[in-house]
C-alpha cells in the first residue's frame, strides 16, 4: 500500500462511517499532495522530517505517510479498521453483493458530490467494481449545482479521458435527470441520447397529490431515454446535511399509484432503483415487494456523494434479498456491454 493509497483508504473508511467532512478532506487532500511528489522528493521529505512543511499535510497525515512508506500498516488505518469493520453479508444478500459489477447512481463535485470524478472511480475500483455510472444532477436542481447542457457536454469529454487512463475499468456517462411537473425530463434529448445511463427522479413538488404525481411518473418511465426510476417515493427517514451545510428535514413518501407506475416500468423496461442511502432506503419494503411481485427489474445503487459511500450497496442487497429478488433481475449484475445493449 502506497502512502497515497493508505490516505485514501482512511478517507474511504471515514466516509463509510459518516464522519465529518473536514476529517475526510484532510486525508484526501494529503493523498493529492503525496501523489504530486516524486519518489526521490518523498524520500527526502521523510528523511529530513519536512513533510509537514507541505501545505495540506499535518501531523496525523504525515505519520500515515511515513508508516506506509516503510511498508507498515499505518496505526491510524489499523484503528479505523478495528473500529468500523466491514459488514459481512450472508446467504442471498451476500450472493447479490458478489454479483454486482457496478453502481448506476453516483455524484461528483461537478454537482453536489464532494470528490472529483477520478477519486470516485478509484474508490469503485478499490471495492471491486468493473464500472461506475456518473449521474450528476440536471440543471433544474440549482440547489445541487445541476449541470447545464454545456457543463454536461464538457463532463463527457473529461470522462472519455479518464476512461483511457483507467481502462479496463469504465466510467459510464450519465445523469440524474429531474422529472418535471409535466413528466418531461430536465435535459435536451440530444444530450440524453449521448449518455449511457439516465436515472429519472422527482426532486420537486414532492407533496403533490397522487392525481398529479402518478401521470408525472408514468410519463417519465415511458420516456425512451429513462433507464432507472430513482428513489421513487422521495422519502427521507432522518435529517441530512447537504453540500454547503444546508440541512434537509425528514420527509414522508410521495403519494402515487405505485402499481400503475411499476407496471409501466415492466412495460417500458425501466429498472426500479433500490436506493441504499441510509436516510432513503427507497422504495419502502411494502413497495419493493410490490415491484418484485409485478416483475420489475432493479438497480441496486448507493446514490453516493463521496467515495466511501460506494460501500453502502450492502443495505440494498439485504433489502432485495428479503423481497426475493435474484441477481438476474438486477441490471447492475450485468457487464457494461450487456447493460448498454439492453
Amino acid at each position: 500500500m502506497t502512502p497515497a493509497d493508505a490516505l485514501r483508504r482512511i478517507a474511504f473508511l471515514l466516509e463509510r462511517a459518516r464522519e465529518p467532512t473536514y476529517r475526510v478532506s484532510a486525508f484526501r487532500t494529503a493523498a493529492h499532495v503525496v501523489d504530486g511528489l516524486s519518489d526521490a522528493e518523498l524520500d527526502r521529505r521523510i528523511r529530513t522530517r519536512t513533510l509537514t512543511d507541505l501545505k495540506g499535510i499535518g501531523a496525523k497525515t504525515a505519520a500515515v505517510v511515513v508508516q506506509a512508506h516503510a511498508g507498515e500498516e499505518p496505526e491510524y488505518l489499523a484503528g479505523l479498521k478495528a473500529q468500523h469493520p466491514p459488514t459481512t453479508l450472508e446467504g442471498a444478500a451476500g450472493e447479490l453483493r458478489q454479483a454486482l459489477r457496478g453502481d448506476l447512481h453516483t455524484h461528483s463535485e461537478w454537482s453536489d458530490g464532494g470528490s472529483p470524478i477520478r477519486e470516485m472511480a478509484l474508490a469503485a475500483i478499490g471495492i471491486g467494481h468493473e464500472y461506475l455510472a456518473l449521474t450528476d444532477h440536471s440543471p433544474r436542481l440549482t440547489v445541487a449545482n445541476g449541470l447545464s447542457a454545456e457543463r454536461l457536454a464538457r463532463q463527457l469529454d473529461v470522462v472519455a479521458e479518464l476512461n483511457e487512463e483507467l481502462a479496463p475499468f469504465r466510467i459510464l456517462t450519465g445523469i440524474e435527470c429531474d422529472i418535471n411537473a409535466d413528466g418531461t425530463l430536465d435535459q435536451t434529448d440530444e444530450l440524453l441520447a449521448r449518455v449511457d445511463v439516465v436515472v429519472a427522479s422527482v426532486h420537486s413538488e414532492l407533496r403533490a397529490p397522487a392525481s398529479q404525481m402518478t401521470p408525472r411518473m408514468l410519463a417519465a418511465v415511458a420516456n425512451p431515454h429513462t433507464d432507472v426510476l430513482g428513489h421513487c417515493t422521495g422519502r427521507l427517514l432522518v435529517e441530512r446535511t447537504q453540500k454547503g451545510g444546508k440541512s434537509q428535514k425528514p420527509r414522508p413518501e410521495s403519494e402515487f399509484d405505485a402499481e400503475a407506475v411499476f407496471r409501466a416500468c415492466v412495460e417500458h423496461g425501466t429498472a426500479v432503483e433500490i436506493n441504499s442511502r441510509p436516510e432513503r432506503l427507497d422504495p419502502p419494503s411494502r413497495l419493493l415487494q410490490l415491484a418484485a411481485d409485478l416483475g420489475c427489474e432493479f438497480a441496486i445503487d448507493t446514490d453516493a456523494h463521496a467515495p466511501g459511500q460506494l460501500d453502502w450497496q450492502g443495505a440494498g442487497c439485504e433489502r432485495a434479498a428479503a423481497a426475493g429478488i435474484t441477481a438476474e433481475r438486477v441490471i447492475n449484475t450485468r457487464t457494461a456491454g450487456e447493460l448498454l445493449a439492453r
